[in-house]
């Protein structure tokens, strides 16, 4: 079965810092109206995008951490081809989706608690990245994309974090964005 090489562990590593530095970077210097605001009463605020990303983040971690536990890998194509679909795939948001009830917001923190949490589950990831041998090796299911392998999640986990930056970024140019 295949390892990591030392370029792909460097390039979810890079992935993972850099997706939650422009997240942090995106938030930044908010204020309570501004980390709140919804474009519309169906739309998520910036909150309810860092709190998705640091719950379902943590759901990703735990099945990481066990992924030793998951079945062999089997993939039906080259892995590097599914890769690179999934992170042009992941930040695409002119598809909508339907998040998991379990990765849904709820209001559950407030906006320096969700920033940390989120900030804990990146580095996390990025610890997975640097020290997991068996990441290539197991696959589960994502309900969209099918198998993966722990490292495509990690992969995906990067991607998500920006997919969701740029809904953050689209919430701040909103023409009633709170000017503080």
């Amino acid at each position: 079965m295949q390892e990591l090489t030392a370029v792909e562990r460097e390039r979810a590593v890079r992935l993972l810092e850099a997706s939650r530095d422009r997240v942090c970077a995106s938030v930044g210097g908010l204020s309570e109206a501004q980390w709140t605001f919804k474009p519309a009463p169906d739309r998520w605020s910036a909150l309810d995008n860092v709190e998705h990303l640091a719950v379902l983040g943590g759901r990703v971690k735990m099945m990481l951490l066990n992924i030793a536990n998951a079945p062999a890998a089997a993939p039906e194509r080259p892995v590097e081809e599914v890769d690179e679909l999934l992170l042009a795939s992941v930040v695409d948001r002119s598809v909508k989706l339907k998040v998991p009830e379990a990765g849904a917001p709820t209001g559950r923190w407030s906006p320096a608690v969700a920033l940390e949490q989120y900030r804990a589950v990146c580095d996390e990831f990025a610890e997975i990245a640097r020290t997991s041998t068996v990441l290539r090796q197991h696959a589960v299911p994502h309900p969209l994309f099918g198998p993966m392998d722990g490292y495509q999640w990690v992969l995906a986990a990067g991607a998500h974090s920006d997919r969701h930056n740029q809904q953050i970024l689209e919430i701040k140019v909103d023409p009633r964005f709170p000017e503080k």
